[in-house]
């Protein structure tokens, strides 16, 4: 889609803008009122670094934090927020003292999975979930079960973008907010009102990107 049609946004204490586009879109879990481009700030090294750098700046000394599961393609700031977070001396009950950077994995039947060779990196563990944007919270949840399944802990969730404050009961710290984009929305399929308006889809969004219809 034509960049001419995107808006970047400014938080406080960021150089990097979330681009954002105005209309009618529909994610896995629902229907928004915006999409939200990530894609530089998830892959170009400089945006991902100050991100990273960003986001360790909102945990408090004594979290202990263990494991970085990194959702929606957010492993280059992952491996940066490990690297601030273990500058900055935070825990971990890892033997070498460093933290794991990992991905869910998905498998047919859209259920998350870790195999053998990462299971140690889950399993006692001390995880800090990254994702890349949240609205309804629902892939989190998923997660969340997942690493509770394979007998992890969360110890926080983390994105650059969120429109809720907390998933069961743990606070979500997120870089971009409805502080920046007070008037960003999403309903369910069956209760859209751009849909109920008659307002057709401009594009279908995920992880990965968007595709016009």
């Amino acid at each position: 889609m034509d960049a001419i049609a995107y808006t970047k946004i400014q938080t406080a204490g960021v150089r990097a803008p979330l681009k954002v586009r105005k209309g009618h879109f529909a994610t896995n879990h629902c229907h928004t009122n915006y999409y939200l481009d990530l894609t530089t700030l998830k892959s170009r090294v400089s945006e991902a670094h100050e991100i990273a750098q960003t986001l360790s700046t909102m945990y408090l000394y004594g979290t202990i934090i263990d494991t970085i599961l990194c959702a929606e393609g957010t492993e280059v700031i992952g491996a940066y927020l490990a690297e601030e977070l273990s500058k900055a001396g935070f825990l971990n009950t890892n033997a070498h003292k460093t933290l794991y950077v990992i991905q869910p994995e998905y498998n047919s039947n859209s259920q998350i999975i870790f195999r053998d060779n990462l299971k140690p990196m889950i399993q006692g563990k001390n995880v800090l979930i990254l994702e890349g944007s949240i609205s309804t919270g629902k892939s989190v949840n998923k997660i969340m079960e997942a690493v509770n399944y394979y007998g992890g802990t969360i110890s926080g969730i983390s994105a650059l973008f969120s429109a809720i404050d907390h998933i069961n009961g743990i606070p979500v710290l997120a870089v971009f907010g409805r502080k920046d984009l007070p008037d960003y929305s999403y309903a369910d399929y069956h209760d859209c009102p751009l849909c109920k308006k008659g307002i057709k889809l401009d594009a279908l969004v995920n992880a990965f990107g968007i595709s016009a219809i």
